[in-house]
């Protein structure tokens, strides 16, 4: 097997590397006073000066997948971005998430990521031109609405909210949360998930529409921490929906195939997540490791007692087992489809949190009382990673996947005694 770079692969991930070295991570100390002296819940600036220099160099929309991949026919809709594959992507992904705030200046943060590859698989030439021709030039942003605080949404079989076709309009009933994004005065779209005929076999009750955000019932109720940080600008939304309006057009696909648009949303978003992750591990071993080699205690550096010596052999063995297999899975999306790396994805999407989460969680050991403060980012990158064992489907939904595919791997191949 070869495990070396092509020359494009090794071409993208240089120059997001470079670009983050040399004009990102210089404005991370503005960003944070900006977000300490002004209106939180306004965007950036830091942010929005940094977005005009990657879109000059070519370094936007970076996600968005090659034509060949297009499911719908061509409308002749003019995609812009860099049409890489999921294992291109996936080198400039980790690089990207060494800081959290990093993603949005290429234009590759979530929940825009996938609800613009949505449009672009399943919207119409209408839909496109009203939508998505804003998400990939970053004028606006957009929410993903699928988790309710009323049932367990980890079946989303269990969902809750009512889209009812009233003549030429649907109706919408129903509350969402966790909808991030919805914080952000620039959010305008939320993709969402509700039942259409709750007659239908359970996997076709379910429809994905589109929602105008400044819709005349949607409310914005509050916005939710995760583990006391709010992530202004963005926010994660509880919204309510009350006999919302909209027209018949915006449905994507059409009745009872929201399951459908769910899986194709699902693969790539959890594998980007997993990405990212990569990148925040290894930020958190590089912290670590200075850590240990710059303080004294009990006579000697603190890396130099064997109890951290383990932990940061554990740390770098783990991390390249992760990146491997999380490009194995890109790989193989790339080559044979989601569907057929469903197992790989399912295991990354378990492995990466917990792998960042040991490294993180002996990170902030290795800086004592300053690793849980907000003088370092670890405590605040660890919020964000431990979300991501419940976010796109619980470890346990996962676990179940897994194992599921292994035993009936074992049943067809019978018995060998």
């Amino acid at each position: 097997m070869d495990f070396s770079f092509t020359e494009r692969e090794s071409h993208y991930r240089d120059r997001v590397r470079e670009f983050m070295d040399t004009q990102v991570r210089p404005q991370n100390q503005a960003l944070e006073q900006e977000l300490a002296s002004g209106n939180r819940w306004e965007p950036l600036q830091t942010i929005e000066s940094l977005k005009v220099k990657a879109k000059a160099a070519g370094l936007w929309n970076l996600f968005m997948p090659p034509t060949k991949d297009h499911q719908g026919a061509d409308d002749g809709f003019v995609f812009t971005g860099e049409r890489l594959s999921n294992l291109e992507y996936a080198l400039c992904a980790e690089e990207m998430g060494r800081l959290y705030w990093a993603p949005e200046v290429f234009n590759c943060s979530a929940p825009d990521t996938g609800n613009m590859e949505v449009l672009y698989r399943y919207g119409t030439r209408a839909q496109k031109d009203a939508w998505l021709k804003p998400l990939m030039e970053g004028e606006i942003r957009s929410a993903f609405l699928m988790t309710e605080p009323d049932v367990a949404s980890s079946d989303a079989t269990n969902i809750q909210t009512t889209i009812r076709r009233d003549g030429d309009e649907y109706v919408i009933n129903g509350r969402k949360w966790w909808s991030s994004g919805a914080g952000d005065p620039r959010c305008r779209l939320g993709i969402l998930m509700g039942k259409t005929d709750p007659g239908a076999d359970v996997h076709h009750q379910q429809a994905m529409i589109l929602v105008d955000l400044n819709t005349p019932g949607v409310q914005i109720k509050r916005l939710l921490s995760v583990y006391g940080y709010d992530h202004a600008p963005h926010g994660h939304a509880e919204i309510t929906l009350t006999d919302v309006r909209v027209p018949v057009e915006n449905l994507l696909l059409g009745e009872g195939r929201g399951f459908e648009i769910a899986q194709g949303r699902l693969g790539p978003g959890r594998i980007h997540h997993c990405m990212r992750t990569i990148g925040v591990a290894e930020e958190a071993l590089e912290a670590m490791t200075r850590r240990l080699t710059s303080r004294m205690a009990f006579g000697k550096p603190i890396g130099d007692h064997s109890v951290w010596e383990e932990r940061i052999a554990r740390a770098r063995i783990d991390l390249e087992m992760t990146r491997l297999l999380c490009l194995k899975a890109a790989d193989m999306m790339d080559r044979a489809g989601n569907k057929a790396a469903r197992d790989e994805i399912a295991m990354i999407k378990v492995q990466a949190p917990e792998m960042a989460l040991r490294i993180l969680d002996d990170a902030i050991q290795a800086h004592g009382g300053a690793g849980v403060s907000g003088d370092f980012p670890l405590a605040a990158d660890w919020a964000v990673i431990r979300t991501l064992r419940l976010a796109d489907g619980p470890d346990e939904v996962h676990r179940r996947a897994i194992a599921r595919a292994e035993f009936k791997r074992y049943r067809n191949a019978g018995s060998r005694q």
